[in-house]
């Protein structure tokens, strides 16, 4: 089996799911993580049948859910729970396990229902709150640490200063019209520049650019999403925040929690090759 997944089936916090293939399984049209988008994930490396830096992705997750208003996401002992039955029933043991949680829907009542506000609005004071959802995905899948090729977007930049920046939501938009340019100049990825001024980080990794012998991301004031392998390579004295400018002597690494990836060139113009990505990448998993 290449993926299995699991929804709660009445969208209420703690209730029962079903599990089944992705292509089986659907949210209610209802669902503002559906229609507006309006919801977190995180997506983290699965080894051996052990989710790697649980703990740091679910205060991430946690923490965007109450910066944006949302309810708390589940935990590790459910997430543990949950993952430990889809290893079972897949067999999957190396893969991506992606967790998501939606602002959800109305309760399917019908007076609920009559109640809930359309479009962006959300619930006013004293109605029917709406019930978010959890779901979850693990995928078949293995890190990767092959140098690619890539370019500076001239259609998207990162914007330093939405609240929106600081979290992983479900809306990656730029994101994918960026990866679209990238594949369109025969590149793997694009660089996304901040409104603030400077490279910012890449579609779905941030960026680690070397110079003078040091490891450099730019600073989560540039709107680059807070990763958790930025964070450890923070943590652990392996990198410094400051501006990335790029350089021909500087390499660039594109990191997230399944794998780290080196620039072998930017716009067409060659950079110098990181030679073990994978070593760098394991000291930051390990011990965390």
């Amino acid at each position: 089996m290449r993926a299995i997944a699991w929804i709660e089936s009445s969208g209420a916090p703690g209730a029962p799911g079903l599990w089944g293939a992705p292509a089986q399984l659907a949210l209610p049209l209802a669902d503002r993580g559906l229609q507006l988008a309006d919801g977190l994930f995180e997506t983290l490396l699965v080894e051996a049948g052990q989710p790697a830096l649980l703990s740091a992705h679910l205060q991430r997750w946690s923490q965007s859910a109450a910066l944006l208003g949302m309810e708390p996401p589940p935990g590790a002992e459910r997430v543990r729970a949950l993952l430990g039955e889809a290893v079972s029933r897949s067999g999957i043991q190396t893969g991506a396990l992606r967790l998501n949680w939606s602002r959800g829907a109305p309760a399917a009542d019908a007076a609920a229902e009559a109640a809930g506000p359309r479009g962006v609005e959300l619930p006013a004071a004293g109605a029917p709150p709406l019930l978010p959802r959890f779901w979850l995905q693990l995928t078949a899948a293995a890190p990767v640490f092959d140098p690619v090729p890539v370019i500076v977007s001239r259609r998207e930049r990162r914007n330093a200063a939405s609240l929106l920046s600081c979290c992983k939501t479900f809306a990656y938009g730029p994101a994918i019209e960026a990866r679209r340019e990238a594949r369109a100049a025969g590149a793997a990825d694009a660089l996304l520049e901040s409104t603030a001024g400077g490279l910012c980080c890449a579609t779905t990794a941030n960026l680690l650019l070397r110079r003078n012998g040091q490891w450099f991301t730019p600073p989560l004031s540039s709107g680059c999403l807070p990763g958790v392998m930025r964070g450890r390579a923070l943590a652990l004295g392996l990198a410094r925040e400051g501006p990335c400018p790029l350089g021909p002597d500087s390499a660039m690494l594109l990191i997230n929690s399944l794998g780290c990836r080196p620039a072998s060139s930017v716009n067409g113009a060659p950079l110098p090759l990181e030679p073990e990505p994978e070593a760098f990448w394991r000291q930051l998993l390990a011990g965390g």
